[in-house]
């Protein structure tokens, strides 16, 4: 009897180590979250990346944009940084120099004024479609992003008037619906940003700037869209005005 008491003691054992194994397939499902981690350094957002430090300022004009830098920063392979540099290089924003890597490209003033131009033409162009297309909740965004524009004004807030700014052309664009123009701007907006900056820093600029985005918002509300592109156009016109009294260092 007692030998066969000492044999079902491995039956017990086995299945005591069965049950003790069973745990440990839950965390093995784990990994599968990898995939997500791994997009977030791709191609696509390290390109994207690189262009928002550019549009912000973090990188700035003639800096050198090192591989092995950006690579460790944004934790990305060099050929994802090295594809992402490429393709800025395309949209005007990095230039390559022999020997020496690629850097940040200056723009000029003389070519922040041309840049200025083309916005006009399709911006002018976004601000008519919104005309047509707006509805009323999006005509009520407009509007508060008027307000919201008008206090930064009266509050003395440059950092604020100008993001409000930003938006308030993003916005229009996007009501419009014309994605094409959409994407030639917002290349056009990154590779001038600097310059638009400084034009928002010179006194008396936003209060100006300020009539005349009202006037393109009253003009989109009434749904009159030759109204606001002439709105777009004479705020862009005053814009290349302002350049155009700047000190002619590149930006």
């Amino acid at each position: 009897m007692p030998p066969a008491q000492g044999g079902s003691r491995p039956a017990r054992t086995g299945e005591a180590r069965a049950k003790a194994t069973e745990p440990s397939t839950q965390p093995a499902k784990q990994p599968a979250k990898q995939p997500a981690m791994q997009s977030a350094t791709g191609p696509a957002s390290v390109l994207d990346a690189v262009r928002d430090a550019i549009a912000r300022g973090e990188f700035v004009p003639d800096q050198r944009l090192v591989e092995a830098d950006l690579s460790e920063r944004f934790s990305a392979s060099r050929a994802t940084v090295r594809a992402a540099l490429l393709q800025l290089s395309n949209e005007g924003l990095v230039e390559r120099v022999q020997h020496r890597g690629a850097r940040v490209r200056a723009i000029s003033l003389d070519e922040a004024i041309e840049i200025s131009e083309v916005r006009m033409v399709l911006e002018g162009l976004c601000a008519a479609k919104a005309a047509e297309r707006a509805t009323a909740d999006e005509a009520e965004e407009l509007r508060t992003i008027g307000t919201r524009m008008r206090d930064a004004v009266g509050a003395g807030d440059v950092l604020g008037y100008s993001q409000c700014n930003q938006e308030l052309h993003r916005r229009i664009r996007e009501i419009g619906g014309q994605a094409t123009a959409t994407g030639m701007l917002e290349r056009l907006r990154a590779q001038s940003v600097r310059h638009q900056f400084r034009l928002a820093m010179q006194p008396g600029r936003p209060a100006v700037s300020l009539r005349e985005h009202l006037a393109i918002v009253d003009a989109i509300l009434a749904h009159d869209p030759n109204a606001a592109e002439q709105a777009m156009r004479a705020h862009l016109t005053s814009v290349i005005e302002a350049l155009r009294t700047a000190a002619p260092t590149p930006f």
